[in-house]
């Protein structure tokens, strides 16, 4: 059942120390649109990490949490104010001897992954663009932070099955050195088995979900051309049973098979792969209505509109692209990461803040003023 009440999240401050390149400082955005901007490797997609941090995740990058600390720095903190829920609430990270840590509105959390459903946000990066070309676990990855935030519970559910899985790939290559391990093996294919189902239900309930929403974006952008269609697709209709007959395989390779874990998602346009037919074109359009579904199903099964995050994608979309993008994102808070200058001219923002070499200047728009953040 979705919820119906209608509330603002937004970014009201964010402040950082020792991380990534950026020097020690804070930025206070507008409530709509801001455009970070500066050329390449001078800290841009670096302020947008440290605010997706804050959903609970990992680095969006892939980086260890170790690679969060700037060079020569000891440690790096972050502290964010967010509005959410009617309130003002606040707060923290910290990364020391290579592990992260959270503070939420005073009290300390057992780690960052309880910030999960706290904080929401909606990450558009040049990888994802990738979507639907790359490879399945791109696709995976999508659905997997997207549950993350709907449904806290999820991230504790996938935690289990990853552990549960990294176990029986360990077993499996030992077995053949150690035969008498075999029979401990049908205990970690019960539990793999037991929280690999629960996690394909979900995901596959979240497709369900969000194909009407991106059926209708994509029929938007394409002037209704072209017909969308999306469908989780199973490595396994029955995992119990694909396990027990993948045993002898499995034990000699060294790893497991089947399950979550090899699972992919079939995104078709008039019937046929995109992933194999698509132009490019197509494919960004259908990567741009899947994001946009998942925002507009964030804030229906949350509430609250979610922060958007877009991570230097604006010169990846033609003019079109950008205008239904920018559209479709009115009434939330929205970060923009750009370098090009025709891109910053056409965008009407609230709020700009130039980085150059890890110091954020804020930038007056239409004036060329810029000052230290």
């Amino acid at each position: 059942m979705y919820v119906t009440r209608c509330v603002v999240l937004k970014i009201c401050s964010l402040a950082f120390d020792g991380f990534r390149n950026l020097c020690t400082g804070s930025m206070e955005p507008c409530d709509g649109m801001n455009v970070i901007y500066g050329k390449n490797a001078q800290g841009k997609t670096n302020l947008l990490e440290a605010m997706w941090l804050f959903t609970g995740g990992r680095s969006f990058r892939g980086a260890k949490d170790a690679e969060l600390v700037g060079f020569e720095q000891e440690k790096a903190s972050l502290s964010l104010r967010f509005y959410s829920e009617g309130r003002e609430q606040e707060a923290e990270l910290a990364v020391v001897n290579g592990k992260r840590s959270a503070v939420l509105n005073g009290v300390p959390k057992k780690s960052p992954a309880q910030l999960v459903g706290t904080f929401r946000a909606v990450l558009f990066s040049p990888e994802h663009l990738s979507l639907i070309k790359g490879g399945p676990a791109l696709r995976r990855a999508f659905i997997d932070a997207a549950m993350c935030q709907i449904k806290p519970a999820y991230a504790s559910l996938l935690s289990h099955y990853n552990h549960t899985l990294n176990q029986r790939n360990a077993l499996l290559k030992d077995i053949p050195r150690h035969a008498e391990l075999l029979d401990t093996l049908e205990i970690w294919d019960d539990r793999l088995a037991r929280y690999g189902e629960a996690v394909t239900k979900e995901r596959a309930s979240y497709i369900e979900k969000i194909e009407p929403s991106a059926a209708e974006i994509y029929a938007g952008i394409s002037e209704n051309q072209e017909r969308f269609g999306i469908q989780y697709r199973k490595s396994a209709e029955n995992l119990s049973e694909a396990l027990r007959a993948a045993r002898r395989e499995e034990i000699q390779y060294g790893h497991t098979t089947v399950g979550p874990h090899r699972d992919d998602l079939d995104v078709t346009l008039n019937g046929v792969s995109a992933r194999s037919f698509g132009s490019q074109g197509q494919q960004r359009s259908l990567v741009l209505a899947l994001k946009l579904a998942e925002a507009g199903t964030l804030e229906k099964l949350g509430g609250e509109p979610p922060v958007v995050l877009l991570d230097d994608v604006m010169s990846e979309l033609d003019a079109g692209r950008q205008n239904y993008l920018l559209n479709r994102l009115d009434g939330r808070q929205v970060f923009i990461t750009c370098c090009e200058p025709e891109t910053i001219a056409r965008l009407e923002a609230g709020a700009r803040f130039e980085v150059r070499k890890g110091e954020i200047y804020v930038s007056t728009p239409g004036t060329g003023h810029s000052g230290p953040g």
